[in-house]
Parts: C-alpha cells; sequence; structure tokens
C-alpha cells in the first residue's frame, strides 16, 4: 500500500472543525447544539446578491478572467476607494476565497523552508496555509490579560532570521477580536522597512469594528507599496461564507504577474461567486450599520456574560465577531468534546473551537475557547446558560 506524502501527514487537522462528528452525535441523540465554534454569521446576506443569482440570465456558466471579471474588479477599486484604500483594478486579483488569496501569497512571497511571522494566537488555517506552502510559522505570544494586543516590538525583532520574509496580521483579529491601532501597524511598519519584509494584512472584519474605533489598513503604510499584500473576503462582511470569494491585492507589479501565474493554473475563481459578490458591492450603507449595532449587542451579552461566571476571563474585543475566553477547565479540547459527548442542559448543549488550535507554541491555550457570537441574543443567551452550568459539572474543573 502506497504511503501518503510527508506534507500530508504535517498537515494539521482544524480545531474548528474537527469536533463535527460528536457535534452531529449529539443532534442524532436528540439535543439542539449552539454552534459558536465557527464563524458562519445567521445574519442574511444581502438580498440584492441573492436576487442576482435567482434572476441570471445567462445560459452558459463561463470562466471568468484568471485575475477574475473585471466589472467586478473594477467595482472592487471602487469599494477600496469608499474604504480609504487607493488601488486599481489591475492590482486586485479575485480568489477562491481568502484561503486562495493566502495561499497565493505565501507561495509567491516565500521560498520551502522561509518563515512567517504571525501573532498567536491566529486563525487556525493560517497554519495549514504555511504547511501546504513548505513555510515554517513562528508566534509572538499575545497575552489575554493584555486584551491580545500586538506583542512588544523587540520580540518580533528578536524573532527575525536570515529565514525570515514575512509578518502576517489578522486586523480585527481571529480568533480574539482584537483590533490594531494604527500606532501597532505603525511600529511593524518600521521592522518590514529595516528587514525587507513583506507584511500580510488579513483585513476580512474590515467592516466590523466597535466602540467608536475606526479601522486602520496596512495598504495606507507610508513606504509599503512594494511589501504590503492585502487579503479580503466576501464571507464576512456580506455574510455569504459559501460564496467562496476573496481578494488579494497589492501595488507590487512583480508579486501579482507572479500570483497571476498561480491563478492561472487554477483557471478562475468561482462564477456564480463573483455574480453574487458584484451585486453585494450595491448594499447600502445601512445593512453595514444595522448589522454592527447587532454584533455590538451580542459581543456585550456574552462578554458581560462570561465574565460573571465564577472564575472565567474573557476581555471585551473592538472587532470580528470572537472572544476568547479563559475557563476553570483542565484542558479546553476535553471540555468541548466533553460538552457534545457527555453534557446536556435541558436538551442542549454548546459547540466551541478549543483554542489550544490557535496557538503554535505547545502547551498554551489548553485553558481557553473561542467562542463565535454569531446567533441571535435568545439563543446566545441559553447557550451561556448551559456553559454556565456545563462548567460547574465538568469533572475537570481547576477552581
Amino acid at each position: 500500500m502506497p504511503d501518503i506524502s510527508d506534507r500530508g501527514k504535517s498537515m494539521p487537522e482544524s480545531p474548528i472543525r474537527k469536533l463535527v462528528p460528536y457535534a452531529e452525535a449529539a443532534k442524532a441523540r436528540g439535543l439542539e447544539v449552539y454552534h459558536l465554534n465557527i464563524g458562519q454569521p445567521d445574519i442574511e446576506s444581502p438580498k440584492i446578491a441573492l436576487d442576482k443569482i435567482r434572476n441570471l440570465s445567462d445560459k452558459v456558466i463561463e470562466y471568468s478572467h484568471s485575475a477574475g471579471n473585471e466589472s467586478y474588479r473594477r467595482g472592487l477599486a471602487d469599494y477600496y476607494h469608499s474604504v480609504g484604500i487607493e488601488v486599481s483594478y489591475e492590482q486586485i486579483l479575485v480568489t477562491t476565497a481568502g484561503s486562495e488569496a493566502i495561499i497565493f501569497g505565501l507561495m509567491s512571497c516565500l521560498n520551502p523552508g522561509d518563515e512567517v511571522i504571525i501573532p498567536e494566537p491566529f486563525y487556525t488555517n493560517y497554519n495549514g496555509f504555511a504547511t501546504m506552502s513548505g513555510v515554517k510559522v513562528t508566534p509572538i505570544t499575545a497575552q489575554i490579560d493584555d486584551g491580545f494586543s500586538l506583542p512588544n516590538i523587540d520580540e518580533f525583532e528578536k524573532a527575525i532570521n536570515v529565514r525570515t520574509k514575512a509578518i502576517m496580521l489578522c486586523n480585527p483579529n481571529n480568533p480574539t477580536g482584537y483590533l490594531y491601532s494604527q500606532d501597532e501597524l505603525e511600529s511593524l511598519r518600521e521592522l518590514v522597512i529595516k528587514h525587507d519584509l513583506y507584511l500580510f494584512a488579513d483585513e476580512v472584519y474590515r467592516e466590523f469594528c466597535y466602540d467608536g474605533k475606526e479601522h486602520f489598513s496596512a495598504m495606507n503604510l507610508k513606504d509599503l507599496d512594494e511589501h504590503v499584500v492585502l487579503i479580503d473576503s466576501v464571507s464576512k462582511r456580506y455574510s455569504m461564507c459559501g460564496a467562496r470569494v476573496g481578494t488579494i491585492v497589492s501595488r507590487n507589479k512583480k508579486l501579482m504577474s507572479t500570483v497571476l501565474k498561480y491563478a492561472q493554473a487554477r483557471l478562475s475563481p468561482p462564477s456564480f461567486g463573483q455574480i453574487a459578490a458584484e451585486a453585494a458591492l450595491a448594499t447600502p450603507a445601512s445593512y453595514f450599520s444595522e448589522v454592527r449595532e447587532e454584533y455590538l449587542i451580542r459581543r456585550d451579552l456574552v462578554v458581560e456574560t462570561l465574565n460573571k461566571m465564577e472564575g472565567v476571563f474573557c476581555p471585551n474585543p473592538s472587532g470580528a465577531f470572537y472572544v476568547i475566553a479563559r475557563l476553570p477547565i483542565d484542558d479546553c479540547d476535553k471540555f468541548c468534546q466533553w460538552l457534545l459527548e457527555d453534557f446536556s442542559h435541558e436538551g442542549k448543549t454548546v459547540m466551541m473551537a478549543p483554542a489550544s488550535g490557535f496557538y503554535a507554541t505547545e502547551g498554551l491555550g489548553k485553558n481557553e475557547v473561542r467562542i463565535a457570537y454569531v446567533l441571535n441574543t435568545d439563543s446566545l443567551r441559553l447557550a451561556m446558560e448551559a456553559l454556565e452550568v456545563a462548567l460547574k459539572e465538568y469533572p475537570g474543573r481547576t477552581n
């Protein structure tokens, strides 16, 4: 029997999705499972995008240009202009979700064996994308007691070596919800210039900033036109996760021509997704105002409820729709599986993502979980109620 590749063996399992079989078994037993494990909002997608697909008159679903439909890329350039980012449509390439944008970016900018520095905890699939690209992730640990703010720049400096080629940042952050300030980004700018690095900026949660704070794009950092690689997606912005349409944006011509070669090899991004995403560009501003207000209500409910639970600590994030909470438990992986296998409260249980999978440093995050506040407030209240009961009953409780 032939063996699988070393790359395949080293590919990490998703901590977000690995518990799905246990959730399915819980549902089969008749339990209601509150899915707080994954960033799948229950917010309705824009009607204008859905209507475009429903009323599609095309007789043939054709390939698009490998870089994406020009009309969509021109529309995206207008969108970026509206949020203060000046790029032309030639500096935008449409990808199969933000995931492909990251993979294309890593494979275009880094050689196998090169290193990318990422503050941890970070979006767990960065590990997978790096493995696929033969790239090593070097983590710099952010602290929950500091709200997961950017670690001291000296920590980044100490981690840089001859194989370091890039820094990657998600802003607002998944999984912590932390919103990096302009000052924090400026500190990274100096490091990027000093060591001639790429700066990957994953900004898919740009629209979701709270408490009067505003998002500052890495694309607007001075003198970094050749360095910044912007990653974006329609999944969260328009609650269109299944459209699988993202973008990679850069003013670096050599980089974008290299990315295009990878794009040509996979032919074209999804046609239906592009059609829906282009239509979604006309979504009224009121949509985002209402969605932000809804997420703010949900955030406050979750954070306040968690911090009232004995032994629980949860920072109050200013972006995205996630929190990481520290719980009085021995092992988050065991706890999250126990919730689905052995626990129920009034016929309900909770599914969360063990935070250990968002750290690259072995042993970190073992008493933390990521919660996505993507459900309506009634469901979130019931989920928090079930979680509080579970923490009292869990045999591995630590205090």
